[in-house]
């Protein structure tokens, strides 16, 4: 879903020639139907490997690299080429923020400085904010190896959707993690920011979310009463994650 961070976020289901505005869908009832698998690289009906690629796109791919899922592995700066040098130099070699976000508890992450807020929201942070900016991938990468020895890297999506979580003083987390910064990144930290809050659709959060899985459940109907992150949270408390369902083709009914 592609988002825009309003007064409340505001959601929309791209769906290739057309989208969907999901926040209009709250507290009315939709169905979701699996209908097949569609390779988002290729697009051949072939069974799903990872990140909405079929598996021979997946470790073929340029943007399906392992650099993608861990920054510290970026060549780039170098010259040397993992896949595809040009595309990698044009992801790469681009402004890049390590921030500090509250969803579940306080984590540590890295993405590129045009993605802000939008990778905050799709996280799920009711708050977050940015601590270094630097030129490139790999500096990004090896600042958030070492900040994590001290922060968490990951979301418990349970507690994310629960809303079970704290407020927390990122500022002073911040200021706290300022030292354990690597010598080469240590420039680009950033001192005098503030926080940003995100203010997410929701009108009933679960109490036991249940992931649903298309594949094992190819046809699901339930009322919409949130969204947050990339969930769709019903009112039976099944939360379905669109991200992670990615190259799959569905038919919706409102």
């Amino acid at each position: 879903m592609k988002t825009e961070n309003l007064e409340e976020i505001q959601y929309y289901l791209d769906m290739k020639s057309d989208f969907l505005s999901m926040n209009q869908l709250l507290d009315k009832e939709i169905s979701i139907n699996f209908v097949s698998y569609e390779c988002l690289n290729c697009h051949l009906k072939k069974k799903i490997y990872r990140q909405g690629f079929c598996q021979s796109c997946f470790f073929e791919i340029p943007n399906a690299a392992d650099w993608i899922m861990k920054p510290e592995l970026s060549k780039a700066h170098l010259g040397i080429e993992d896949r595809d040098l040009a595309y990698e130099e044009s992801v790469q070699l681009k402004p890049h923020i390590v921030y500090l976000a509250n969803s579940s508890n306080v984590k540590v992450g890295v993405t590129r400085k045009q993605q802000v807020p939008t990778r905050w929201i799709d996280q799920g942070a009711h708050e977050a904010i940015e601590i270094v900016e630097v030129p490139n991938r790999y500096l990004a990468g090896i600042t958030e190896v070492a900040l994590k020895e001290y922060v968490a890297d990951k979301t418990n999506w349970r507690k994310m959707l629960k809303n079970d979580i704290e407020d927390e003083s990122l500022m002073e987390w911040r200021d706290r993690l300022k030292e354990f910064i690597p010598e080469e990144a240590k420039q680009y930290f950033i001192e005098d920011n503030v926080e940003t809050h995100l203010n997410f659709p929701v009108k009933k959060y679960p109490l036991k979310p249940k992931s649903l899985n298309l594949i094992k459940t190819p046809k699901y109907t339930g009322k919409l009463v949130g969204i947050k992150g990339q969930y769709l949270i019903f009112d039976d408390e099944t939360v379905f994650n669109i991200r992670s369902n990615e190259g799959l083709v569905v038919e919706i009914n409102v």
